[in-house]
């Protein structure tokens, strides 16, 4: 098995991550998801500003084996994109929970009681 989920966020059944401040909401995508793309070789963010819709797709994430839909399970702003990984996308490879996060997404009252704990993402997919 593979190194457990951190336990300070919640994920969806799509392999994104989704770490909670406040009102802001930080999407990546778990070692589960990188582990199944292979190298990752592109990110497609959306625009600073742009209302993402939970359960919709907000971009995409491509590797040398497949591209794959990016979704998010809140709704609200995109306040910030991560340039390092437009820059180096293999940041997602090699630091999924870290570095290599993707979007920040202002969404006042967001609630991620409904997606799995990492203990319970890890019983699914470890």
């Amino acid at each position: 098995m593979s190194t457990p989920s951190p336990t300070d966020r919640r994920y969806s059944e799509t392999h994104e991550w989704h770490k909670q401040d406040g009102d802001i909401v930080t999407v990546g995508i778990t070692r589960f998801a990188v582990d199944e793309l292979t190298d990752v070789t592109y990110v497609d963010f959306p625009q600073k500003g742009k209302q993402i819709t939970a359960g919709r797709s907000w971009g995409e994430i491509e590797s040398v084996k497949a591209t794959s839909e990016l979704y998010a399970a809140v709704s609200g702003e995109v306040v910030e994109t991560n340039d390092a990984v437009k820059n180096d996308p293999s940041l997602v490879n090699s630091d999924p929970y870290g570095q290599g996060w993707l979007i920040k997404i202002k969404a006042p009252g967001a609630d991620l009681s409904k997606l799995a704990t990492g203990e319970a993402y890890d019983a699914k997919h470890g």
